[in-house]
């Protein structure tokens, strides 16, 4: 085996955990420790082996870590982060604010560059996997249309903007996408899908004592850029029933791209996941990237890329002997 990839974690939530059980499952990768703005003392990580240390700590541990995953959130972390640590090692992060990666790429790009890193940016399953999902449909069947539905699951943005309705003393939203919609597009006849058309929006909210259950309704189904342009249902449930029933994160979704080879001749392609666990699995995503970004740093391919930039070979643990062998 190859030399052990040295791991760091930089931030600790349900990310972070993650991506401390997803290194347990690649024998050839070791966990440095987890670095947290918190204090350190205050981080109970999942294995009592695991090192914790301040964020402050960071630049001593440079020639000591192979490969830092960013665990940090896409609104207010990862963009101060990003670039800062892209200066520092090789790195690879899940930002996720689709209409923002393109000036997020430039801001990690020129860091990382300057510092001979590699910075692989938003990966995980959307973008990510998903990503890689949508250009080669477009490859394979450029007369075509690619359709992209996410759910069941919670999605955690829209759950936050429930939770900061007056009244809402706790809630979690559910994506659903819409069975007729996604029959359409397998037809492959190439529909016109509207918003409202293609998800529905599932709301469990506990109220606030005191609260008016009608006017905490009509805030979240008017609420502009979450709910107003989909068809939103409101449940109101006691807080045992929502820590008891939707207590964990669930997500998935479907690629789907239609298109014809000839006039008569129909293809459809489709992707779909099923996640028991939305942050472990795109942790697990990460992990596999962070192998990536390790061998492509030993290449000398420095700079930011994202998971459209990476050969499907330097995810694997196993050779490209191997590779040929056993998967082609």
């Amino acid at each position: 085996m190859s030399q052990t990839i040295r791991i760091g974690i930089a931030g600790y939530g349900n990310l972070g955990r993650g991506v401390e059980t997803a290194i347990h499952k690649n024998p050839d990768m070791s966990l440095v420790g987890v670095f947290t703005r918190r204090a350190p003392e205050s981080v109970a990580t999942l294995s009592p082996h695991t090192a914790v240390y301040s964020m402050d700590a960071l630049a001593k541990f440079q020639d000591k870590i192979d490969v830092m995953i960013l665990c940090g959130g896409s609104k207010d972390d990862l963009p101060k982060q990003g670039p800062a640590l892209a200066a520092m090692f090789t790195t690879v992060d899940s930002f996720d604010t689709h209409a923002k990666i393109p000036e997020y790429f430039d801001a990690v790009d020129a860091p990382a560059k300057a510092g001979k890193h590699t910075a692989l940016i938003s990966i995980g399953w959307d973008p990510g996997m998903f990503s890689i999902n949508r250009l080669y449909g477009e490859a394979l069947l450029p007369d075509g249309a690619t359709y992209t539905f996410w759910g069941k699951g919670v999605s955690q943005g829209h759950s936050d903007a429930i939770r900061r309705v007056a009244g809402v003393k706790a809630g979690v939203q559910y994506t659903i996408p819409a069975s007729a919609a996604m029959d359409k597009v397998r037809s492959g006849v190439r529909p016109a899908l509207t918003t409202r058309e293609k998800h529905t929006r599932e709301c469990f909210v506990v109220l606030e004592a005191g609260a008016n259950a009608d006017a905490v309704r009509e805030a979240i189904v008017t609420m502009p850029d979450y709910f107003a342009d989909y068809d939103t249902i409101v449940h109101f449930i006691g807080e045992a029933e929502l820590h008891q029933a939707h207590n964990r994160m669930p997500h998935g979704g479907f690629v789907i791209r239609s298109g014809n080879t000839s006039a008569e001749q129909v293809q459809v392609i489709e992707y779909s996941l099923q996640l028991d666990s939305n942050p472990e699995f795109t942790a697990s995503v990460l992990v596999a990237y962070a192998r990536a970004a390790y061998r492509l740093n030993q290449r000398g391919q420095f700079g930011a890329m994202t998971a459209l930039d990476v050969a499907p070979s330097l995810l694997s643990i196993k050779s490209p002997a191997e590779l040929r062998k056993e998967l082609l």
